[in-house]
């Protein structure tokens, strides 16, 4: 480089070379830097638009391939830094060929690892969702939260590595100042005692499987769907459209009622009431009927609507654990005459729809109803409701 200076040097005038004189700079040292800033901006729209642009279509054209998709879903967060360092590399040298300085060096050292450990990170999250993707088309279970919280600790651990790289640049004694942190250290340990509890609190929530990304959850003081397990805090998105962010510390020491785990039943129940009668068959043929309609219909969970059970039949028998009550599956189904109030006689339907979405049980429930009441209209017996009666007497007093 410095035979190309100085051959350039000889061969311009001597007025150009007086004009770059006030800028301290040789004209063939300006030439080199201005042909390198060049070509750090040719390489930078080559990499932005042609280069990427075949890159996607390929990628594209390959698209059934699970690698090949997620691939074009992230190649562009994955060729940003390495195009920052080449462009930082061509920077340095242009700024080298006039003059460096130890700030500088120190800043541009700490500008590559920075640009290198993002490319790396970019990598991971790359093959970790590649990882996600497959494990989820195999239909397998997949925890989203696991690979936030590895991710999480990526950055945790590149983020220390980075301090420590460029402060070893910088000439100073690692070991000296670890030793000489031991009191400061201990005071910063116990300010950040809260974070350390709430980390490990995150990886407590996860390793107990208690609820996961996307879970409809309720604690004694909120209720809502998980959005992100982080490191220290817990996003959880509310039903009036809230983002409250809990502390794990906090929501790991509460009781959850975990919504979303039940595979199959959701709770219908309620009271019918109806007038007080002495027709004790025409109840109990009602009640026979309803029955009937409950066990019948569609949408509500009977025996025989389970019989996914059946090929882990052996593991149900041997008491090891109830398999109701681990996925999920209620099966209950109650039509009795529960109740003598004050003014009706109550009817008590307990069942358990299908569905376990919010909607589809108001339309099972909507229908259930229908068909009750239904049956009641076809019935000698009839629906209550509250009166209020006033007597009135009139006096037999004569008056003489």
């Amino acid at each position: 480089m410095k035979e190309i200076i100085g051959y350039i040097n000889t061969i311009v005038p001597d007025k150009f070379t007086k004009l770059t004189s006030f800028i301290k700079i040789s004209p063939g040292e300006l030439a080199v830097v201005v042909s390198i800033i060049l070509l750090m901006i040719l390489l930078n729209w080559f990499m932005r638009r042609p280069l990427l642009k075949r890159v996607k279509i390929y990628l594209y054209m390959h698209r059934k391939n699970i690698l090949y998709r997620i691939l074009y879903q992230h190649i562009n967060s994955i060729i940003r830094p390495f195009r920052l360092i080449i462009t930082l590399f061509l920077l340095k040298y242009a700024i080298t060929t006039i003059t460096i300085t130890k700030t500088l060096d120190t800043l541009f050292f700490g500008l590559y690892w920075l640009f290198f450990f993002w490319l790396i990170y970019e990598i991971v999250k790359f093959l970790l969702y590649t990882m996600l993707a497959a494990k989820i088309k195999r239909q397998k279970s997949a925890r989203m939260e696991l690979y936030i919280l590895f991710l999480n600790i990526t950055k945790v651990i590149i983020t220390f590595l980075l301090i420590i790289l460029v402060m070893s640049h910088m000439g100073i004694d690692l070991t000296a100042l670890i030793t000489s942190l031991g009191i400061g250290g201990a005071i910063l340990g116990l300010s950040a005692k809260d974070t350390l509890t709430n980390f490990f609190d995150s990886i407590r929530i996860i390793s107990e499987d208690a609820f996961r990304q996307g879970d409809w959850i309720e604690t004694k003081d909120i209720e809502g769907f998980v959005i992100e397990i982080g490191l220290t805090a817990t996003k959880i998105r509310t039903f009036d459209n809230a983002l409250v962010t809990v502390p794990n510390t906090k929501i790991v020491n509460d009781y959850i009622k975990n919504w979303t785990r039940r595979m199959m039943g959701r709770r219908i129940k309620f009271h019918i009431r109806i007038k007080y009668t002495n027709d004790i068959t025409e109840i109990e043929r009602v009640l026979y009927e309803i029955h009937n309609m409950l066990h019948s219909h569609p949408d509500i969970v009977n025996e025989n609507k389970i019989r996914y059970l059946k090929h882990m039949k052996r593991i149900y028998e041997t008491g090891l654990f109830n398999l109701d009550d681990k996925y999920g599956v209620r099966r209950t189904l109650l039509v009795y005459l529960d109740e003598i109030d004050i003014y009706s006689m109550n009817i008590l339907i307990y069942a358990f729809s299908i569905s376990v979405n919010w909607e589809e049980w108001l339309r099972v429930k909507q229908d259930v109803i229908k068909r009750i009441i239904k049956i009641i209209d076809d019935s000698k017996l009839e629906l209550a409701v509250p009166l209020n009666e006033i007597l009135l007497y009139e006096s037999t007093k004569k008056v003489s």
